[in-house]
């Protein structure tokens, strides 16, 4: 490992409250120990298709981060780098592919734009997508022959899903939870005035921590998520394969969610309220029967695009034709979608504090402990600790392993102690 000179810091994946309070705190303990520090700008997309007769342009695709550049920062909402979802490493699914050159082309070419700026070490900000490169940038150096130089990864967590594996709480997710929370209160309001429904799709594609922590901090009458999808409200549906062979995929029952949903307002209004707040995880596309997902795109990381699939209005929909069917009463049901207003909102102070500690971590990791290939974590009363990529990625399939709520533990208790029981 070469001395360091000169750390990289990148930001990808969606945006995160406290993000400047990451990046800032970083840039300023390196900076502080007479170390470069330069901002690559919009994540790897401007690193992905690297020309060497192309040089990457200051000012650009990346700035120097200098004491100036930080001065009140800290606390400042959205992203002083940018951010983007390119992804390098979208073609390795396996250890081998790190050595097939087709595959890992797109990771080497980042590796030679970050070495064609003299960085000695880079800093990735992001989520489980942007783990799982970092992992990748890690392994694909370990396959160069010796006289190269490596880079030093280190890989701070950003979600405001809090779906993390490796730590207890990221940055960003308190922060969405109140803006979300906020919103739901406000609805909550509009809805004891019309005597209505509002049904909230609150983000969260894996786990479903922000639309808990939204619902119980903005008192929604119920919440649901992809760790609900069980028991009752779970079957299963065979689906034919792009190679002809087919696969058994979990997925939701319909029937039984909806209905689930009209017990509840029915018992609301035995107890004198005909209205109330729903709210329900995005993921919950992912369970829908695959009738309601052909055609629809996915990303550079796999994911069904959830945001053209609103699933939030089509509950509405179904919920509001099942309550009518079950009544006879007609009740307004209105969907929502609730999140991208809350990943650049102003930081609570806990969220500038837990991201500052994680920033600081980016610098101890590299400097003090000489770490690679690990994700910076804080827990307890901001204790700092140092996960290896290793334990956070198979090995084999390079995948993260994604936090869910556990069915079942005083959180999720917590929510459902909340809600009218409705016998179903």
């Amino acid at each position: 490992m070469t001395a360091i000179r000169r750390v990289a810091i990148l930001f990808a994946g969606g945006p995160a409250p406290a993000a400047n309070a990451v990046i800032t705190s970083a840039a300023f303990t390196f900076l502080n120990a007479g170390i470069e520090v330069i901002g690559i700008k919009h994540g790897y997309s401007n690193l992905i298709d690297f020309d060497p007769s192309q040089p990457l342009v200051e000012g650009k695709q990346y700035f120097k981060i200098t004491h100036e550049r930080l001065e009140f920062s800290r606390t400042e909402p959205g992203i002083m780098i940018g951010t983007a979802r390119s992804n390098p490493g979208k073609s390795v699914s396996s250890p081998e592919h790190l050595r097939d050159p087709e595959r890992s082309a797109p990771l080497s070419r980042v590796y030679k734009a970050l070495r064609s700026l003299g960085v000695d070490a880079l800093i990735s900000i992001g989520g489980d997508d942007t783990l799982k490169t970092a992992n990748k940038m890690k392994l694909y150096q370990d396959t160069l022959p010796e006289s190269e130089v490596r880079m030093p990864v280190i890989h701070l967590p950003k979600t405001i899903d809090n779906d993390y594996s490796g730590i207890d709480f990221t940055f960003g997710y308190f922060s969405a939870a109140e803006v979300l929370a906020e919103e739901i209160r406000n609805l909550n309001r509009d809805a004891a005035a019309g005597q209505a429904y509002f049904l909230c799709e609150a983000m969260g594609r894996s786990a479903g921590w922000l639309a808990y922590g939204a619902a119980i901090a903005g008192d929604a009458c119920m919440v649901l998520s992809v760790e609900d999808i069980a028991g009752p409200l779970k079957k299963t549906e065979t689906v034919k394969q792009e190679d002809g062979t087919e696969k058994v995929r979990t997925v939701m029952d319909l029937d039984a969610v909806v209905n689930k949903m009209v017990s509840m307002m029915i018992a609301r209004e035995k107890a004198g309220r005909n209205y109330g707040c729903i709210v329900i995880a995005e993921g919950l596309a992912e369970y829908l029967p695959m009738s309601y997902l052909e055609g629809v795109a996915r990303d550079d990381h796999g994911h069904i695009a959830i945001s053209n699939i609103a699933v939030g209005k089509a509950f509405a929909t179904m919920l509001a034709d099942a309550y009518k069917k079950a009544t006879g009463k007609s009740r307004k049901v209105n969907g929502i979608q609730l999140g991208y207003e809350s990943r650049c909102c102003i930081p609570t102070a806990f969220d500038v504090m837990l991201g500052s500690q994680i920033g600081v971590g980016a610098y101890r990791a590299l400097i003090e402990e000489k770490k690679n290939g690990v994700m910076v974590s804080v827990g307890g009363q901001f204790n700092i600790s140092f996960v290896p990529f290793e334990t956070l990625v198979d090995p084999k399939t390079l995948v993260t392993k994604v936090r869910f709520i556990e069915p079942g533990c005083d959180f999720h208790r917590m929510a459902r102690l909340l809600e009218l029981p409705t016998g179903s």
